[in-house]
C-alpha cells in the first residue's frame, strides 16, 4: 500500500523519491540549516511533505542549476526558503507557494526550533498519549 501525499517519509523513502543516496540527505542537513526533518528516538528521521519540497529545491539548485553549496546558502539567506522550494517545483512553483504548507516554515530564516518549555510540554503530551494508547490496547485485547 503506497503512502499518501501528506504522509511522513523515512530517510530511505525520501532518498528514493528524490533520487539521491541517504548519506547525501544527512550531509545536506549539516550544510543547510533550513533542512530539519523530525527526529524520533535513536535519531530516526521523518521527512514531512514540506521537507521533501525543500530537499527537492536544494537538489534542483545543486544538480540542475549548477549552484554551489555556498550559493544555495546565500540564495536562502537573501530570498528565503520559498525560493528554494520554488526551484524544485519548476512551473508549479507559484501555485505551491500560495498553499498553507509553506506557512509552516515561518519567516525566510527557516524553521524555528521549539523553546525548551515547548519541548517539555510536547514530550509530556507524547508521554500522556503513549500511556493512553497502552491502556486502550490493553482494553481491546481483553475483549
Amino acid at each position: 500500500m503506497a503512502k499518501g501525499p501528506n504522509a511522513f517519509r523515512t530517510i530511505s523513502e525520501a532518498a528514493e523519491e528524490l533520487g539521491v543516496p541517504q548519506h547525501v540527505l544527512r550531509f545536506w542537513e549539516t550544510k543547510f540549516s533550513f533542512i530539519r526533518p523530525m527526529k524520533r528516538a535513536g535519531g530516526r528521521r521523518f521527512y514531512r511533505p514540506q521537507d521533501i519540497a525543500v530537499l527537492s529545491g536544494v537538489r534542483a539548485l545543486l544538480h540542475a542549476e549548477g549552484y554551489t553549496i555556498k550559493g544555495v546558502q546565500k540564495l536562502h539567506r537573501e530570498q528565503g526558503v520559498s525560493h528554494v522550494i520554488a526551484a524544485g517545483l519548476g512551473q508549479n512553483g507559484a501555485a505551491f507557494l500560495e498553499s498553507p504548507i509553506v506557512d509552516d516554515f515561518g519567516d525566510s530564516t527557516g524553521l524555528a526550533a521549539p523553546s525548551p518549555e515547548q519541548r517539555r510540554r510536547l514530550t509530556e503530551a507524547l508521554d500522556d498519549l503513549t500511556s493512553i494508547k497502552a491502556r486502550l490496547d490493553g482494553l481491546l485485547t481483553r475483549s
